[in-house]
């Protein structure tokens, strides 16, 4: 079976060929700048040249149709016809409490998803222009939505729950949802196949970073309490936005200068953080090249954005009553050896032990970074959303035959 999975945004839509009998990915691109008439079309088939284009891409119907013409197309192409796709996926990133796991595309789905766009207004929306994109230019395939949210559903009310007026959460569905549950989900049980130990037995704090990032307890194998809550903006210190904060700086904020709903949103979300406690950038790589060169304010963000990790990871580690393994995985986790080192040099206290020389190799395979005495195993698990999404979607679909 063929699977071609979809990551769908206002204004970009990215995309994966699978082929599910051995995983391997066929071609995967991307279509960025939608609505322009400059827009850019990525191709990338396996084992031959990358592909650009430049041309006008209105909506998400003619991106679908440009996407499917360079899958077909004679001489960079993956595909002879489009009937060799047997199914689509499509990552949304709420599932609201109505979807704990990833489910075949509906009309009753479709309904639930628009139902919950007031709970991700930037995402939810572009996500269904993603499933109708399809549905125009592949009318009878089936397709699949696997959700952000749906690996937290497993969370206790303690820890999902807000102290505030609980009928803020009975009418509005006020409380802690968590995301970057594809990759959290992933990576442990990547983890537990790398470790040869049920993934039930194991005690996991996942530390997902990138530009936005996110710590998960896994107990039992399930997500037990996650940092990110009802958005994305909680938790820890990311690229761009804040992270944990006294609530009661937002009104003092919008008073002293004026701001209004959005500006103060925007600030959170798009002007804080690394970029913010730096005044550099948002990008690890940069905040690291200018440490390099003395710069106080570069090595103040790199330290802030470390100490709330251990924080994190200290809290899970006393929330499970205990941590035998720790990962690093996305972009930054992966690929930040000084990062890595930071974070566990002050994780000592519960016996971890950091192997510094394995801690600067690179491999795009599960490792260790931890002595062999370490009494946690510290992991860097490569993570892999879009290959979860295509799972689910090829077993969903597989049980519907």
């Amino acid at each position: 079976m063929k699977v071609l999975v979809i990551n769908a945004g206002s204004s970009s839509l990215k995309y994966q060929l699978y082929n599910m009998e051995d995983e391997s990915v066929l071609a995967s691109g991307r279509v960025e700048r939608i609505g322009m008439d400059s827009s850019i079309v990525t191709h990338e088939p396996v084992d031959k040249p990358e592909v650009r284009t430049v041309d006008e891409i209105l909506d998400h119907v003619s991106a679908v149709k440009k996407v499917l013409a360079a899958l077909m197309h004679p001489e960079y192409g993956a595909l002879k016809s489009m009937d060799e796709i047997q199914a689509v996926g499509h990552r949304v990133v709420h599932g609201g409490e109505v979807f704990k796991s990833s489910v075949l595309v509906t009309n009753e789905v479709k309904l639930e998803i628009r139902n919950l766009f007031d709970l991700a207004p930037l995402h939810n929306p572009a996500h269904m222009m993603g499933i109708l994109a399809v549905e125009t230019n592949m009318p009878n395939i089936p397709q699949v939505v696997v959700f952000d949210t749906a690996f937290h559903q497993t969370m206790p009310e303690t820890s999902y729950l807000y102290p505030i007026p609980k009928v803020l959460y009975r009418r509005h569905k006020v409380r802690r949802y968590g995301f970057h549950g594809t990759s959290h989900q992933y990576v442990s049980e990547q983890a537990a196949e790398f470790l040869g130990a049920p993934l039930e037995s194991l005690k996991i704090v996942s530390c997902h970073i990138g530009n936005g990032a996110s710590c998960t307890a896994i107990k039992d194998g399930k997500s037990f309490d996650t940092s990110m809550g009802m958005t994305p903006l909680e938790g820890l210190m990311m690229g761009t936005r804040s992270g944990d904060l006294d609530p009661a700086i937002v009104p003092y904020v919008m008073n002293k200068e004026e701001l209004t709903l959005n500006e103060v949103n925007s600030m959170l979300n798009k002007h804080s953080g690394m970029l913010a406690i730096s005044g550099i950038s948002s990008d690890m790589r940069e905040v690291q090249e200018a440490i390099a060169d003395g710069d106080r304010n570069a090595k103040l963000a790199f330290d802030m954005y470390t100490y709330r990790m251990r924080k994190y990871i200290g809290a899970y580690a006393a929330a499970m009553n205990g941590i035998d393994t720790l990962i690093f995985t996305a972009g930054v986790g992966e690929n930040s050896a000084v990062l890595r080192k930071a974070v566990c040099e002050g994780l000592t206290f519960l016996g971890l032990e950091l192997d510094e020389t394995r801690n600067a190799e690179r491999s795009k395979h599960a490792r260790y970074i931890s002595t062999d005495s370490s009494r946690i195993k510290v992991l860097v698990v490569p993570t892999n959303e879009e290959l979860l999404i295509a799972r689910d979607t090829y077993r969903i679909v597989q049980a519907t035959v």
